[in-house]
């Protein structure tokens, strides 16, 4: 399949792809910069993208407004005017901060999910950074698309849907992930058969609800009489994956996983053999902390918390505005800078459905290559 390029407004990609925001410490200057290179969307995390500061533990939120802007720089020197932006998500603390610090630095984007960024374009108003919400459900794509037009008069820049095959927190409930998580890959196979329904299959269940979400899309594109470009990701990691994505309407595909056993990536080496050693088998659903279901790679922390072992926070940063530290099984921050360093029998190693599949490192170009001619 050959790339085609893609305007958002008065930023182009020359390869429709977005690097998902992996957190934390995983998708940084590293990453983003070398995939916004080749000409994709790189994604810098701002989930307490601050953790190696030596001021972290006194002042996170001070620590991590400066590593914002520390990596957003150093993202810029290796992308060589590519395009660059952060994931942030509704569910952190400090939220509004976090917002427009990366407009006020200069990204290109914001990716907000993990809860609805109902407020996104007012913190934004005064700038011309491109914002979109990550959405799941049909219900959640039109609560956020009638709320900004009817609240701010306006439409998200564009779109990403996020499928039950993703990694990280997930935006389902565990009854949706169970409805809409038949082995999304495994079916892929069948799509050298062209056409829609063909297309529609290679996502299993949730094939129905992209066509909901799409529509969705479309009455507000029409109404504003402007284009919302829809990314489409969750399991995407390879190139008839790809092809399906784009074959259901969308406009761009989002993948995470796939580039964690990069050179480029930021993660720990010991972080990329845990991809590349995990197996099918030990590729789980968790929940997390704050309530969300989530994906990750079975491990003996993941064991632990299983057998109903607690692991106390042993300081609370203040990240997610639901958690209660007096009542968690674990604190998620401390659960991902431990995998973030390397230690990962201490931590949590969010990825996405398809992770077993990575054998080897790559880097990002060779990926990027893979997914498109």
């Amino acid at each position: 399949m050959a790339a085609r390029s893609l305007r958002i407004g008065d930023l182009t990609l020359r390869k429709p792809i977005f690097q998902g925001g992996m957190g934390i410490g995983i998708s940084l200057s590293g990453l983003a910069g070398a995939v916004a290179r080749e000409g994709g969307a790189g994604t810098i995390s701002a989930a307490q993208i601050g953790f190696m500061e030596k001021d972290f533990e006194e002042n996170p939120l001070k620590a991590n407004l400066r590593a914002m802007e520390q990596e957003l720089k150093k993202a810029r020197e290796v992308a060589s005017g590519g395009v660059v932006g952060f994931n942030v998500m509704a569910a952190m603390n400090h939220y509004r901060e976090y917002v427009k610090q990366a407009a006020k630095i200069g990204a290109d984007f914001i990716v907000s999910g993990a809860g609805l960024p109902v407020d996104l374009p007012d913190l934004v108003k005064s700038y011309s950074i491109k914002i979109a919400p990550i959405v799941s459900t049909e219900k959640s794509a039109q609560v956020i698309l009638r709320y900004w037009a009817k609240k701010f008069n306006r439409i998200p820049d564009f779109l990403v849907i996020e499928g039950p095959r993703a990694g990280g927190h997930l935006g389902f409930t565990r009854e949706q992930l169970e409805e809409f998580s038949p082995e999304i890959s495994r079916s892929s196979r069948s799509v050298s058969q062209s056409g829609r329904d063909k297309s529609q299959g290679a996502f299993g269940a949730y094939g129905k609800e992209i066509e909901k979400i799409i529509s969705k899309v479309r009455e507000y594109e029409e109404q504003f009489a402007k284009k919302i470009p829809i990314v489409l990701g969750g399991g995407i990691s390879d190139r008839q994956q790809a092809e399906a994505a784009f074959a259901m309407g969308a406009d761009a595909v989002q993948a995470a996983s796939r580039f964690v056993a990069t050179e480029e990536c930021d993660a720990h080496e010991n972080y990329k053999k845990a991809y590349i050693e995990a197996k099918e088998e030990d590729i789980v659903l968790v929940k997390s902390p704050v309530g969300m279901p989530g994906r990750a790679i079975r491990n003996s922390f993941l064991e632990r918390i299983k057998k109903g072992e607690r692991i106390p926070p042993g300081k609370c940063r203040g990240c997610l505005k639901k958690c209660r530290p007096a009542e968690i099984p674990y604190c998620i921050t401390e659960a991902l800078i431990h995998a973030a360093k390397g230690e990962t029998d201490k931590g949590l190693l969010f990825c996405g459905g398809d992770a077993y599949k990575i054998h080897k490192i790559e880097t990002v170009k060779s990926v990027m290559e893979e997914l498109f001619d």
